[in-house]
């Protein structure tokens, strides 16, 4: 386990191509990585076909299975500030062999017609159990296979032989679950770094936090720079996410403000075990956050037209926090806080995935904010869940809001309520990432930040 709960690694440039002893590869694989890249969940270059694939490494895991690193390039558009063109880095491990077994046909990439590997069978290793268990068996077992870098935290045993079982959810990564007992979540999209994913359950764990399951035994590359590529930890078993749970509770027209109550000093309890974490940091610049927060309007209302008409009132929440009270210091955050974020096992809350939002930059991911931003996100949360059910039950939101962020400051030493300008600010800034969002990617859910961006532009609630 890295020293006073921290993982360090030396700040690096954006991943990009460059020469690799195998690229030859690319001849077998090209036109079929090319077809399949851009129907996986999380591929972020949907929208736009694959024109730039090159192979930034490439390492034989184990006989016949490929680890691969490839970067992916639409267009060849120049980086901010120049250098190479943008792009994204993605994280892959492919399974070679002569057939495909019938019952793994959904893994199928395809069949290699040129290069080093004509007439063999592609498919991702992660549909196939013996792979995931030769895989558990490499985080097992601490060392390097070429650029790749295995470790573990000695003090948790991890059995050999534990069935994976590969979890159907897919958002930005994939995730095997071992034998109900640990789960592991490899990153697709790669960006150079200690992923926070990594970073923050190490340091929360060095604080004696129980509220975020620790990290058991991750892997990294050191090529073509350092990256994490995956994180394995405590799989809770019998555990429901936030999101099922509301969900259920506006089914069967029960209250659930116990439990948002009780969320609230949960999140309270991670936020302050943060702040001891990752000390050191002051008051975030309202002026320059309002600025940022413009700015994403302004780009969304370029891209969904809905928006155009609320820009003025939205603008004017941003403008408010640009002189309102400063509120509670910036610190490290979740940075993507919602209710599915969160899970409860027994009467207790935990918090996972501190990733952030995955298509922001890493750098900006692990930057101190304002922790009214979570409060935020979760709010939003509450509002997206109470619309589900028809009629729309808007007191069950409010209620849940309440109480939330009643419990919240019954921990925490402040009350978020009580920071009006910055909460409507963050809420405002979250809704028009969630119109974004949607537009893009789920249209039919349009309507539920819609009202919010409503509410927010014409009230100022």
């Amino acid at each position: 386990m890295p020293t006073k709960g921290r993982v360090t690694m030396p700040k690096t440039a954006p991943l990009s191509p460059r020469p690799a002893p195998a690229a030859d590869l690319m001849a077998s694989l090209g036109d079929l990585l090319r077809q399949w890249l851009p129907r996986q969940r999380w591929f972020a270059g949907k929208d736009r076909p694959v024109s730039e694939l090159g192979l930034l490494s490439m390492t034989e895991l184990f006989p016949g299975c490929l680890h691969l690193l490839v970067h992916t390039g639409h267009g060849g558009v120049p980086a901010p500030g120049g250098g190479a063109p943008a792009g994204d880095c993605y994280q892959l491990l492919l399974v070679v062999r002569k057939h495909l077994l019938p019952r793994l046909g959904r893994a199928l990439i395809g069949r290699a017609e040129q290069g080093p590997l004509a007439g063999l069978t592609v498919y991702d290793a992660l549909h196939d159990p013996r792979s995931a268990q030769l895989l558990l068996e490499r985080l097992r077992h601490p060392g390097t296979a070429g650029p790749l870098r295995f470790e573990r935290a000695p003090s948790v045993p991890v059995p050999s032989g534990l069935p994976p079982r590969l979890l159907e959810a897919e958002q930005s990564n994939t995730s095997l679950v071992y034998g109900d007992e640990f789960i592991l979540k490899l990153f697709r999209r790669i960006q150079p770094g200690v992923n926070p994913d990594l970073e923050v359950p190490v340091a929360l764990a060095a604080q004696g936090c129980r509220r975020v399951p620790a990290p058991v035994a991750w892997f990294r590359t050191t090529h073509p720079q350092e990256a994490t590529l995956g994180v394995l930890q405590p799989y809770l078993r019998d555990a429901s996410d936030g999101w099922a749970l509301a969900l259920q509770a506006l089914a069967s027209g029960d209250d659930f403000t116990v439990q948002a109550h009780e969320l609230g000093r949960a999140m309270a309890e991670v936020h302050l075990a943060l702040a001891a974490a990752f000390p050191g940091t002051g008051h975030e610049d309202n002026g320059s956050t309002a600025a940022a927060m413009t700015e994403r309007l302004d780009s969304a209302a370029h891209s969904v037209p809905a928006l155009r008409p609320f820009v003025p009132g939205l603008r004017s929440a941003f403008g408010a926090l640009a002189t309102c009270d400063s509120g509670p210091p910036a610190q490290r955050v979740h940075g993507d806080l919602h209710l599915g974020q969160v899970l409860r096992a027994g009467r207790e809350w935990f918090v996972i995935d501190f990733e952030g939002e995955p298509t922001r930059p890493l750098a900006d991911r692990c930057t101190a904010q304002s922790p009214v931003r979570d409060i935020a996100g979760m709010l939003r949360s509450f509002d997206y869940a109470a619309r589900q059910r028809r009629p729309w039950r808007p007191e069950w939101a409010r209620r849940c809001r309440e109480a939330f962020c009643g419990g919240y400051a019954a921990l925490a030493g402040w009350d978020p309520r009580k920071k009006h300008g910055l909460l409507r600010a963050y809420e405002t800034d979250r809704a028009v990432y969630e119109v974004l969002y949607e537009a893009r990617h789920r249209p039919d859910w349009l309507p539920v930040p819609m009202a919010a961006i409503e509410r927010l532009a014409v009230r100022g609630d």
